[in-house]
């Protein structure tokens, strides 16, 4: 039995799909005004090994993960560019999907951007106002009403009495009450806008989830998923609104993968330690950077830093090497093999990637001691799964580019003619230029083969 840590519990349960074998799951995705950074990358790693999980275990899945491409940042982001909201977001959610490509993320099934649900959007405000959930301001601006949703606080264990002014919520003078969160912004000069019952504006950002999900998924789905900075205000909003106007649960889990820290310190601008994915990929091939973020438990904090990603790098080598030179068999994977039993039991067990990347290591010692095929196929098998050791080892070894305009492979035939020349040093100056490239060579029985240090 498949179990997951609930945050709305805080406990780990038996996981009970609403429809059998079908998993309906919504994670919250990312605003499109800059480039993706390394907890975008944790997100997507994350719900991308999920849904494979589930998929591999037997589920039909419905994957969406949302795009928001209109809010204040966009809209500031594009008057400092002078340039069309419609060009800044298009830019980024190209850029975002040619990130995801690099790091082995298989697109959702659904990706719906928030502008194309603007009228499900103005249908929830609407009923959440007919029901007395929320109401216009003298400013134009429609507000959710918190206090009167007598859950409110459930996901994140927060209380009314906790939550004051100046803390986590703006201080609005058009609101009731200081903790209640815009529905719809009115327009200001200049914006973009779109007609409603309330005078032109634009969606809040948190409606924006409760929509789409409702309109995608229906109003009562599996799992609800996003980074643990969203557990509140964000998550705990869109219950507020979808379960006010709905009368029914929203989700009924709630997973949340853990915070990406850089060095031991929070990853922020404002500190200097803030990385998008592409400056990490200048210097780590995509494979890597995911076995970095599948080696620790999604729940627990990923600390990033260039000695950890040296680390993976190594232990991924280490994997690919095991596999060198041996031919894998097309095969089924037979849940009973102890190993693979093991495997699945870590990733039932609220998807625990660390333990069971551990069992890929056994395979790999038990590859280097007796090169079996059937050994090389279940350790490919597994690990394809959570989108790992999919490319030829000698190909993961070299590197997708070849260092400057260095001719690898005539200078090992070069070295090799020296070698038998007997002109030793000559070699042993080949060798040095290709090593100080960042090429290591080794020497087997079959020939010299070469890798990236």
């Amino acid at each position: 039995m498949l179990k997951l840590h609930n945050t709305l519990t805080r406990s780990k349960q038996d996981f009970k799909p609403i429809q059998p074998n079908k998993v309906r799951m919504y994670v919250c995705g990312m605003t499109v005004y800059d480039f993706c950074h390394l907890g975008h990358a944790r997100v997507m790693v994350v719900f991308d090994m999920v849904a494979r999980w589930f998929r591999a275990s037997g589920y039909e899945v419905t994957y969406v993960r949302n795009i928001t491409d209109i809010d204040d940042k966009i809209i500031k982001r594009a008057q400092e560019n002078s340039e069309t909201i419609q060009s800044l977001t298009q830019r980024f959610i190209e850029a975002m999907d040619e990130d995801s490509a690099k790091l082995g993320i298989i697109r959702p099934d659904i990706e719906p951007r928030a502008t194309e649900h603007v009228q499900g959007m103005l249908e929830m405000i609407s009923q959440l106002i007919a029901k007395g959930f929320a109401y216009q301001a003298d400013n134009g601006d429609v507000f959710y009403k918190v206090r009167s949703f007598n859950d409110y606080g459930k996901l994140s264990g927060k209380t009314l009495d906790d939550l004051r002014a100046g803390e986590r919520v703006d201080v609005d003078g058009h609101k009731h009450d200081p903790l209640d969160f815009v529905l719809w912004k009115s327009a200001k000069a200049g914006e973009p806008y779109w007609e409603s019952p309330w005078g032109n504006g634009r969606p809040g950002w948190h409606i924006e989830c409760s929509a789409m999900s409702a309109e995608l998924l229906g109003e009562h789905f599996d799992i609800h998923g996003g980074g643990q900075d969203l557990q509140f205000p964000h998550h705990e909003n869109e219950i507020a609104q979808s379960e006010a106007t709905h009368g029914c649960t929203m989700a009924n889990y709630w997973l949340h993968n853990g915070f990406v820290r850089v060095d031991d310190e929070k990853m922020s601008k404002s500190l200097g330690n803030f990385f998008t994915i592409r400056e990490v990929l200048e210097k780590y091939d995509p494979e890597v950077v995911r076995f970095f973020i599948l080696r620790a438990h999604y729940r627990s904090p990923l600390n990033y830093s260039d000695k950890h990603l040296d680390d993976a790098k190594a232990s991924l080598t280490r994997l690919y090497t095991a596999l060198r030179g041996v031919k894998v068999p097309d095969t089924e994977i037979d849940w009973q093999q102890p190993q693979a039993a093991k495997f699945k039991s870590a990733m039932d067990d609220d998807f625990n990637t660390a333990e069971a990347l551990a069992v890929l290591f056994e395979l790999a010692n038990d590859l280097n001691k007796d090169k079996s095929d059937q050994t090389a196929a279940l350790l490919k098998q597994l690990a394809a799964i959570v989108g790992l050791l999919q490319r030829d080892p000698e190909a993961f070894m070299q590197g997708e580019e070849v260092s400057g305009e260095l001719d690898i492979d005539s200078l090992i035939t070069a070295r090799i003619a020296a070698k038998k020349a007997k002109d030793f040093a000559e070699a042993d100056r080949i060798r040095k230029a290709l090593s100080d490239a960042g090429i290591v060579l080794e020497d087997t029985a079959q020939g010299t083969t070469w890798r990236r240090a």
